[in-house]
């Protein structure tokens, strides 16, 4: 089971069949040389002679500057060491402020008044300067790193997260995480997506939904959209949308 995004941008979180994922990608090496760009978003794992390397996409996503600034002063990367006793901690407050997020978004929901909008604005950017804060001082929070819910607690935060240019850092973090085998594949996709659908861009894995026409936004090359999402453990397309339909 995978995080299921709603077309009110409302995620659901996945349960025990979360150990389902595969954190296995698919080398670049074994796409079509004509194909690789569409098959492979900015910050996709690749590998050059067995070595894990990501391709990062800053290039038509942020300025040289955004870049500098973002990796140097916001992001720390790598593999962090972290006591367990601080690696509980950190997953307990990631899931924490997801449940937080659940219930303003429930109560925007309800209600749909400016004051309910406003607190879940609110909540949205308190969640998001937290993870930042895990970001610059543990590198992202990996599921090696504080277990497989609270992994995907961190996700949830940042595709709610108001701030383009750190989603797209996170993005190739990721990449390099599951790359690495510290997160699954779907995280990747789920956030490639996001970041492709706001910078204009079609998305590769068709997890980004329209609210207003309850439809995928644009996917590039549509036809091998399904062999896509099957190489990151995605099912298919189909079946994301009855299981949409059916939790409403």
């Amino acid at each position: 089971m995978v995080p299921v995004v709603h077309p009110t941008g409302a995620m659901t979180a996945p349960g025990t069949g979360e150990q389902g994922w595969t954190a296995a990608t698919v080398p670049a090496g074994h796409l079509p040389r004509d194909e690789r760009a569409d098959r492979m978003p900015h910050g996709t794992p690749e590998t050059h002679d067995g070595v894990a390397k990501t391709r990062r996409g800053y290039a038509s996503d942020t300025t040289d500057e955004d870049r500098r600034g973002l990796a140097h002063d916001e992001v720390r990367e790598g593999h962090p060491t972290v006591l367990p006793a601080l690696a509980t901690a950190l997953a307990r407050e990631l899931v924490r402020r997801v449940d937080e997020d659940h219930r303003a978004t429930g109560e925007a929901h309800r209600t749909s008044t400016p004051a309910a909008r406003q607190r879940l604005a609110k909540c949205r950017a308190g969640n998001a300067e937290a993870l930042r804060a895990i970001v610059r001082r543990h590198a992202w929070p990996t599921a090696e790193l504080v277990g497989a819910p609270a992994s995907t607690a961190a996700l949830m935060i940042l595709l709610h997260a108001p701030d383009l240019a750190f989603q797209v850092v996170c993005r190739d973090l990721i990449a390099q995480a599951v790359a690495d085998g510290r997160c699954p594949a779907p995280h990747h996709a789920y956030i490639a997506d996001h970041c492709a659908v706001e910078l204009g861009q079609p998305q590769f894995y068709g997890t980004r939904i329209d609210p207003v026409t309850c439809c995928p936004y644009p996917v590039r090359r549509p036809e091998t959209l399904d062999e896509r999402r099957r190489d990151v453990g995605l099912a298919p397309l189909d079946e994301q949308m009855r299981t949409l339909r059916l939790s409403g």
